[in-house]
């Protein structure tokens, strides 16, 4: 059975917050990165060639968000690695495409997933306690979860933050003081890696420091991304979910229906699919039973609980092309799995996270607060 992640937190200005992180998880960061820097040489890229192309991309990023850059600079010094290596942990596919030549082109097609994830998010007048829920299973390199990572984040300005991420992101998955949540899954189309975006796991952390849910709906909307990508975004106190189906020049919104949404790894909205090719499919063949095998187990609900969704998340019929997907040989990753099952109740300031649930991984609660909730303590905390 793998370990429950560490919970690590962080504080203090951007340079403060990511000599903390940096420091307190070099080891996790040089595992993570071990395993990128495989992957890329296995395309043809030196480490010569990464450190010229993150110098070429973080203008791009810089005017997007300086304190993004700033935080991953003192990452990389607390955690004693070269810049270039925290770059690639926040923006591996967009640095793959960036080289620009056709080995490096068949290394970016091996950063889609073979498998794929699974967003569930309950308004709350669908959910059994009244909060809404809003879960998540991450597919993807097996060995990311001995360097997975929770991070609490302090920030000076902004709301505070409880995210997921690999070790040295600066976030993947979480919720913010303000209760406001997101969640990624992949997707793709004809119009992906023709330009350079902005990286998504920048764009996941900017929406989660605002306070405000509009701008974080405008964060997500607005900016110009290099690929297809599926962002939920939910709002606890007002129930408010949006689904945002991101080519890289155009937005499309999916809206919940009878207080529940689900999405896998293809396209849903009507006009989408009318203006894009969905091209991802074959790399994700499972995604429409990913999708309907939910909605089913979560129809006959009048009101939908935690172990409901737990239910849903850990359901392996079909595998290993399944909701929960077991370690498996891929030639995508080399070993594919559920990493992470992450169940977040943004109202309560909790998250559920169970590692390579497949194998048995326990969910274990983490909390936005400075002390675990003593309120429901059903689970383990952390």
């Amino acid at each position: 059975m793998v370990g429950a992640c560490r919970m690590v937190e962080i504080w203090g200005t951007a340079r403060e917050r990511g000599e903390r992180y940096g420091a307190e998880t070099a080891r996790e960061i040089r595992i993570g990165v071990g395993h990128y820097l495989e992957q890329m040489k296995r395309s043809g890229l030196t480490e010569t060639g990464l450190a010229e192309l993150v110098e070429a991309y973080l203008p791009i990023i810089e005017s997007f968000d300086a304190g993004h850059v700033e935080e991953m600079r003192a990452i990389a010094a607390g955690a004693d690695v070269p810049m270039a290596h925290i770059v690639l942990l926040n923006a591996r596919t967009e640095l793959l495409k960036m080289a620009g030549n056709p080995v490096l082109r068949e290394g970016l097609l091996a950063e889609r997933g073979a498998d794929g994830c699974t967003t569930i998010i309950v308004q709350p007048e669908r959910a059994a306690e009244g909060a809404l829920i809003h879960a998540h299973n991450w597919d993807w390199k097996a060995t990311c979860a001995e360097t997975c990572v929770v991070l609490r984040i302090r920030g000076e300005d902004g709301p505070d933050i409880l995210t997921f991420t690999e070790a040295g992101g600066l976030a993947r998955f979480g919720f913010n003081s303000a209760g406001i949540a997101i969640t990624g899954n992949y997707l793709e189309c004809e119009r992906d890696y023709r330009r350079i975006g902005v990286p998504l796991a920048l764009l996941r952390r900017k929406a989660l420091q605002q306070s405000n849910y509009s701008e974080a709906f405008k964060a997500v909307y607005a900016t110009p991304k290099s690929a297809s990508n599926n962002l939920a975004l939910s709002h606890a106190a007002s129930g408010i979910v949006h689904d945002l189906e991101c080519a890289p020049d155009e937005t499309f919104v999916v809206e919940p229906a009878n207080g529940l949404l689900v999405h896998a790894n293809h396209w849903l909205n009507g006009i989408a699919l009318t203006k894009l090719r969905e091209t991802g499919v074959p790399d994700s063949p499972c995604t429409f039973w990913r999708q309907q095998r939910a909605e089913r187990l979560l129809a006959p609900q009048d009101r939908i609980g935690i172990e409901d969704i737990r239910r849903v998340l850990l359901d392996q019929m079909g595998s290993p092309l399944a909701i929960c997907v077991p370690p498996r040989p891929s030639a995508v990753t080399g070993m594919s799995a559920t990493v992470a099952s992450l169940i977040m109740r943004p109202e309560w300031g909790e998250m559920e996270l169970a590692m390579m649930p497949a194998l048995g991984g326990d969910y274990v609660r983490y909390t936005l607060a400075a002390q675990p909730a003593s309120l429901r303590p059903q689970i383990a905390d952390a």
